[in-house]
């Protein structure tokens, strides 16, 4: 699996940005770094754009009012303090702050846009950003409050706030008024021009910024689930020719080839699939994990393709062409192509806790699991075994149902029928990002589960892969004798699926999943 702790410097330069090089900055801290000729671009737009003011060129939000507003001609002495109220007055968001790795995502992604050298402003302001972001002076957005149109307006305004010392923001672990923070980080805070409050805040950056971290969480979901999957597989002794590469080849869809490929490879060598089989095929469940993780695979590659280019567009408005010195307008902050991905995704990792489910429940029914005792525990009547394990499941993908239903149909007007048409593309991240975290739970308890299901099979063994799973769970959660507060083992399990330990030790005993 590759480490994103290991990408140590990351360069912005409007092109070329990964969703893992923004992780690499948003959780691991990389250290960012600009071209010199971005600087020089940024430096001529911006040039272009005082030439356009000196002509006197009309142009919205750099000299007219925004929104409804748009058409107030303002006079060249008002344009630099409607930068600022224009930040002060968007930032309305509400509800709790939104992660710090998603704040510092939203923030370096906002850079790779300015450094693009369309925005109208002045190397300052991207160099301000990037010792923000080397210095970890973090700004609090609250996680409520934008429509995705135009981009996300109230989060980013929040953001922008600290770019000139106003607004909080988390310094060395301690949430401090923006310019304390900055004053303490050694950062001068900008003095706006006009133009500039609009640059930081006119785009998709908060939906972005958890698309990228619900991306590359979901990455490494479809790894656990298909190894939680091998596990329920190998423990149920279920018929491997639901996985031969002759079957899956005749219907050849890229996600379901590779999830059969890793299943085999997670399955190599088991001692309990050699023994008589009880039945000519399993349930849907378990025969049609390659099908169904394999459209989950698939759909994250169309997120993927999504993402990148949103991150490394233009998302502005308006934008300045420097050798024309032309001002454009239109709607290049809409959020629709993200709402779409943020929603396909968010049903995409439904489905993973789904079939999860499905499968633990194999595991727990005596009328399905080849002989394995009911709730796989002995004492059967003064203990419940994992019983209840399996409600929490039940629950979790419930609500993931629930919050699955599309964000991104729904529009709300707003700015007096204005902005007629929004994305709520954010509201399609956010959930998309709780609908992970729920997985991963379900996930935890399918490993919980299958773990305890191959203390029933000894002398057998399970595959080498499945065996290094399986001591990854003990590591955390003993082998189950008598009841217990399960919440206690599935807590443990949830960490090592959320840090990734199980993907690491079957990676290092079998090779690098596809």
């Amino acid at each position: 699996m590759i480490n994103d702790s290991a990408i140590k410097e990351v360069v912005i330069s409007g092109q070329n940005l990964t969703v893992e090089q923004v992780v690499a900055v948003a959780r691991y801290n990389a250290v960012v770094r600009l071209l010199p000729t971005n600087i020089v671009n940024i430096q001529k737009n911006w040039d272009a754009l005082n030439q356009m003011m000196d002509d006197g060129q009309v142009m919205y939000g750099t000299n007219t009012g925004i929104g409804a507003f748009g058409n107030v001609i303002l006079p060249k002495e008002q344009t630099i303090e409607l930068s600022y109220r224009m930040v002060r007055a968007h930032a309305s968001a509400v509800g709790e702050p939104a992660p710090l790795e998603i704040c510092r995502a939203a923030l370096v992604l906002r850079l790779n846009v300015l450094v693009k050298g369309y925005s109208g402003i002045r190397p300052i302001i991207a160099e301000t950003i990037v010792a923000m972001l080397n210095k970890q002076v973090t700004p609090v957005i609250y996680d409520k409050g934008s429509v995705g149109t135009s981009g996300d307006l109230a989060p980013l305004s929040q953001m922008a706030l600290v770019v000139f010392g106003e607004g909080e923001a988390w310094y060395k672990g301690e949430r401090l008024p923006g310019l304390e923070a900055m004053t303490k980080a050694g950062i001068e805070p900008v003095k706006l021009m006009y133009r500039e409050g609009l640059a930081l805040i006119n785009g998709t950056q908060f939906m972005t910024a958890y698309g990228c971290i619900n991306l590359y969480e979901a990455q490494r979901l479809i790894k656990n689930s298909e190894i939680s999957a091998a596990m329920t597989i190998d423990a149920l002794n279920c018929v491997e020719l639901a996985y031969d590469k002759r079957y899956q080849d005749v219907r050849p869809f890229q996600g379901q080839s590779d999830s059969a490929e890793n299943l085999r490879l997670l399955l190599k060598g088991s001692e309990i699939l050699k023994q008589p089989k009880l039945n000519i095929q399993n349930a849907y469940s378990l025969r049609c994990t390659p099908q169904v993780l394999g459209a989950c695979r698939d759909t994250m590659d169309y997120a993927r393709r999504q993402l990148e280019i949103e991150i490394n567009a233009c998302v502005d408005n308006p934008i300045y062409l420097t050798d024309e010195k032309v001002c454009l307008t239109g709607g290049n902050f809409h959020g629709e192509p993200i709402g779409f991905v943020m929603d396909f995704l968010g049903i995409a990792m439904s489905e993973v806790a789904n079939i999860s489910e499905r499968r633990t429940n194999n595991l727990l029914d005596p009328a399905l699991s080849g002989g394995l005792p009911a709730f796989l525990v002995g004492g059967q009547g003064l203990n419940s075994g994992l019983m209840i394990a399996q409600y929490s499941q039940a629950a979790l993908v419930s609500e993931n149902k629930i919050l699955a239903s599309p964000a991104s149909v729904d529009s709300i007007p707003v700015s007096a029928n204005q902005e007629d048409h929004v994305s709520m593309g954010t509201i399609a991240a956010r959930k998309c990002l709780e609908i992970i975290k729920n997985a991963q739970q379900v996930i935890a308890i399918e490993y919980l589960v299958a773990a305890q299901a191959f203390e029933w099979r000894l002398p057998l063994s399970p595959s080498l892969a499945n065996s290094s799973a399986y001591q990854v769970v003990r590591s955390v959660s003993p082998k189950i004798e008598d009841d217990r507060p399960y919440y206690v083992d599935i807590e443990s399990v949830t960490k090592i699926v959320r840090d990734y330990s199980v993907i690491i030790a079957v990676e290092k005993s079998v090779g690098i999943l596809k």
